[in-house]
């Protein structure tokens, strides 16, 4: 593995230019069991290193621990990174499988202010608007987003799991920088209308989860008996029960390509998201997740694979036989209201 940076790609028109992949947080201190908070600070470290420069986090993550643990990273390298914070889902401890979305004015302005001082920041350079709530107008929603861009807390503007239909309502009111939404060799379903949405717009997108939650490499099998207690992956459908030994067969075209390749699973599908970019002919910037300094390095060399027409054919077939929704509940997601 050589230490040759990644190549860069913009967040928009008028976007930050950054590392063609980011780094997902999330799991340094929330939904994934365990951590190591030595190992996680060094993760950061050596995903700048290699070319690394948008993290991704969000308040609802450990109640904003997750921004906590970050900050003194974004403080020591502010002039390197690009840091992407969210607002709107809370989830209450007491109750992991529920979800509380807020789209409206004085909520918004109270968790930017919160997220600021919890990164001990000046300004936010992308801020996300994590869920959508469907009984808040999504122009009123933006609208006081564009308002913090005109006051200087933040920089840019992305939505978060928003249809079609949203994102072209969104950026008649004030241009969208990115838009997140899941994205993997299992989760196709934004392709239909997002997609096409964001290539028209100029906008950007930033696959989550390009892994499939891990569930991708081969790490495991079944969340029930392979993962910890506290895992947000056992509140999947399909990564338990019937539906795990099903999905964990649709593996094997993606085992003969990493073969052919000499490469990892997650290699080989990270390769397929980055290589939607060409596909789809818009800018394409996942942020895969992992809190070792070895996963980041093996995650940026699948930058450096080029899938034949052949591998391609080979891989598009694994979405349309995935056994369960990636969440127990889709109305949180654009597929759900598509």
């Amino acid at each position: 593995m050589t230490d040759s940076t990644i190549p860069t790609a913009r967040l928009g028109d008028d976007g930050p230019e950054v590392g063609v992949q980011g780094l997902g947080c999330m799991g340094m201190s929330f939904a994934y069991g365990p951590t190591d908070t030595d190992a996680s600070r060094a993760t950061l470290e050596r995903a700048l290193e290699l070319g690394v420069t948008l993290y991704d986090t969000a308040d609802a993550y450990g109640a904003g621990e997750n921004e906590r643990f970050l900050a003194p990273f974004f403080r020591a390298h502010r002039e390197e990174v690009v840091v992407a914070t969210k607002f709107a889902l809370s989830i209450p401890p007491d109750e992991p499988t529920r979800r509380i979305i807020r789209n409206d004015a004085p909520y918004i302005r109270e968790a930017v202010e919160a997220s600021l001082r919890r990164l001990d920041l000046d300004v936010i350079d992308l801020y996300y608007m994590h869920r959508r709530d469907v009984n808040v107008p999504i122009e009123e929603t933006v609208g006081v987003m564009a308002d913090l861009v005109r006051e200087g807390k933040v920089k840019h503007l992305g939505l978060s799991e928003v249809t079609g239909e949203e994102l072209r309502a969104a950026q008649a009111v004030h241009p969208i920088a990115a838009v997140q939404s899941e994205w993997s060799l299992f989760s196709r379903d934004i392709e239909a209308g997002v997609v096409p949405a964001a290539r028209e717009l100029g906008v950007a997108l930033v696959p989550y989860s390009p892994l499939g939650r891990g569930f991708l490499t081969g790490s495991f099998a079944d969340a029930d008996q392979d993962l910890t207690q506290d895992d947000f992956r056992r509140q999947q459908p399909r990564f338990t029960g019937d539906n795990a030994a099903a999905n964990a067969a649709l593996l094997a075209p993606v085992r003969a390509v990493a073969e052919a390749h000499g490469a990892t699973l997650g290699q080989i599908a990270l390769a397929w998201v980055q290589q939607r970019a060409r596909v789809h002919g818009l800018p394409v910037i996942p942020i895969p997740g992992t809190r070792k300094p070895t996963r980041v390095e093996e995650n940026t060399g699948a930058t450096r694979i080029v899938l034949t027409e052949d591998e391609l054919s080979l891989l598009e077939p694994i979405a349309e036989k995935v056994a369960g929704d990636r969440y127990a509940d889709m109305t949180f997601t654009s597929a759900g209201r598509e």
